[in-house]
């Protein structure tokens, strides 16, 4: 039986985030970001480290826990704010000076615009945090190519600039500032140029777009293509960077994320502590449903304990849907931007723990698991009895030539190949699906009754109401209406029928029903297209050799258990043939395949 670390190891999601590892204490020794969580973490259980200090801190290691982001670069962030707060044991300590540049437009007249890395809480805006220099001096200078903003830190009030109190400098006369200071510029045009930045630092580029263009083309039709090239390369470059974390936001503090995902018998409820724009504290859990409570509910309980549990005085919190927690708590539901992005990735923590969490009890207690697979399935399809039982039924024919059909069993979900059974249509003639599907359902299941096996739970039928009907006249002429619940699965926007219904059941995209039946679907099809290449192919070798005269089906069969196939008939010498079908037989052959 594995260990409890062990088990969470062997399922964590292959997605960014950072990791934390835990001591006999309780205490956090380590944390660390990674591209892939799974990897990254097992690497640390596989390997044989070089380095002691790693190798100690692998047997000091009890539990950890881990918070999924968006991007590596989410990932990077989220592991600085985690190393400042917590300090671990065996992380290199950050210095205190050791902060990500931020863009600002300072809040004033005539904003100034300029990067950064200190967060001074004035009102003025701030864009980032950017883990990459290079990408802001890039943003920086592209926006002083296309923008003729202020870069001296005057105070341009109204009154100064009415008594002329500054004169125009130096940037003035390059054509790099328009003269606000002696009230040449008015402050609306000013405040447009900056609206339109504000979009580019955030990543909105459509409404910029055409003029940057604009200013491309008048370069290239003045014969500037150097100042024109250097545009292009410009905006080439911030293709790539990342317009805004959802992890760091100043104009997000002091406030508690609770999210909530469930299903039938639990819920899985996460909690983000922000500060100072920042993510300092996950935690994620299990709650196990009493009386069928509802999320509103369960997430009402889960905030109220979390939040005395980690003595938490947040006045604010953000949930996915409105919540009752009394006057004293703030309670918004976000619904765009940075606010609304940190809900989504509470979420997306919520998700992936009861991912790990079923992948857990698939190792742990398989039962436990497949029941509520069964109990799921049985709901959803609106079943009497868990379907521990599917059969799934597939035509295959091409153009006509060598109908067949497949039938695939699984029991408990999974796959049962032993008893996976191929069927050639016997009874009807040319291509007609719907015919075939009557008589392979009638086969299968007059054979089952007959020799007194156990029948399925529920029957799946590969197509959509004319197929379904096909198999339901079967199940008429054998007695079994009603007794197996029958269901067709139609292929463009995977409806599914049941039997004198004319309206489709639609299940969830992501449901874990729908998963099993296109996963009966996909075997179906896939047994009943092998079996069918397989006879297409040796039909087409024996014609080509039972076109030869005077040779009948056991010399062909002898032929082609010694030979493999046609082509190397073909291609035998005399000699060949001759040991292997005798002399005559053999010169017959040679003489056919060798004529001029």
């Amino acid at each position: 039986m594995p260990t409890p670390l062990e088990l969470q190891i062997k399922t964590l999601p292959n997605s960014p985030g950072v990791y934390q590892y835990f001591d006999k204490d309780d205490v956090i020794i380590y944390v660390g970001k990674a591209k892939n969580l799974k990897k990254r973490v097992s690497s640390y259980f596989t390997k044989n480290h070089e380095y002691g200090k790693t190798r100690v801190l692998v047997k000091k290691i009890v539990r950890l826990e881990h918070i999924v982001v968006d991007t590596e670069t989410d990932a990077l962030l989220l592991e600085n704010n985690l190393i400042k707060k917590y300090q671990p044991r065996y992380n290199v300590m950050l210095k205190d000076d050791k902060t990500y540049p931020w863009i600002c437009i300072k809040k004033e007249r005539f904003p100034r615009i300029f990067s950064t890395r200190r967060v001074i809480k004035d009102g003025s805006e701030y864009f980032g945090p950017y883990t990459n220099v290079r990408t802001v001096k890039a943003l920086l200078d592209l926006i002083k190519e296309l923008y003729t903003l202020r870069t001296c830190n005057y105070d341009l009030s109204q009154s100064k600039i009415d008594a002329h109190k500054y004169k125009v400098c130096l940037e003035y006369h390059l054509g790099n500032c328009k003269g606000p200071c002696e009230g040449l510029q008015s402050e609306e045009e000013y405040l447009q140029d900056i609206k339109e930045i504000r979009n580019i630092i955030k990543g909105n580029f459509k409404e910029s777009l055409q003029k940057f263009e604009k200013i491309m083309l008048d370069f290239a039709a003045e014969m500037k293509f150097e100042e024109a090239q250097k545009i292009k390369e410009k905006l080439a470059s911030l293709q790539n960077y990342q317009a805004k974390s959802t992890i760091v936001n100043p104009s997000i503090n002091n406030v508690d994320v609770f999210s909530i995902i469930s299903d039938e018998t639990h819920g899985y409820a996460n909690f983000f502590k922000i500060m100072n724009g920042a993510i300092v504290q996950s935690y994620t859990t299990e709650i196990k449903k009493k009386l069928d409570e509802t999320d509103k509910e369960l997430l009402e309980l889960f905030i109220v304990e979390t939040r005395n549990r980690f003595n938490s005085l947040s006045r604010e919190v953000y949930v996915p849907f409105e919540v009752d927690l009394g006057e004293k708590i703030k309670v918004s539901v976000p619904k765009l931007g940075d606010k609304k992005r940190v809900v989504e990735l509470s979420e997306r923590n919520a998700k992936y723990y009861r991912q790990e969490q079923f992948k857990q009890i698939k190792i742990v207690d398989p039962d436990r698991h497949v029941k509520r697979i069964m109990g799921q399935m049985q709901k959803d399809l609106r079943l009497h009895v868990e379907p521990r039982h599917i059969e799934c039924f597939d035509n295959s024919n091409i153009q006509g030539t060598n109908p067949v059909a497949a039938c695939v069993v699984f029991k408990d979900g999974k796959p049962s190949k032993k008893e996976y059974r191929h069927f050639n249509i016997k009874t009807v003639e040319g291509p007609d699906d719907f015919a075939s599907m009557e008589e392979v359902v009638l086969r299968r299941y007059r054979r089952l009754l007959d020799e007194d096996k156990p029948l399925p739970q529920l029957i799946v039928i590969d197509g959509g109401k004319g197929q379904l009907s096909s198999a339901l006249k079967s199940l008429d002429v054998l007695g079994l209406r009603g007794k197996i619940a029958i269901i067709g699965i139609a292929k463009r926007l995977e409806e599914i029928y049941y039997p004198g219904d004319p309206v489709p059941l639609y299940l969830d995209k992501k449901s874990e029903t729908l998963k099993i039946i296109q996963y009966l679907r996909n075997e179906a099809h896939r047994f009943g297209i092998t079996f069918h290449r397989n006879k297409r192919s040796k039909s087409a070798i024996h014609s080509e050799l039972e076109q030869i005269p005077d040779v009948g089906k056991q010399t062909i069969t002898n032929l082609l258990r010694t030979f493999k196939s046609a082509k190397r008939v073909k291609e035998a010498s005399l000699e060949e043939l001759k040991q292997a079908i005798g002399n005559s037989r053999a010169q017959k052959i040679y003489n056919y395949f060798h004529k001029e």
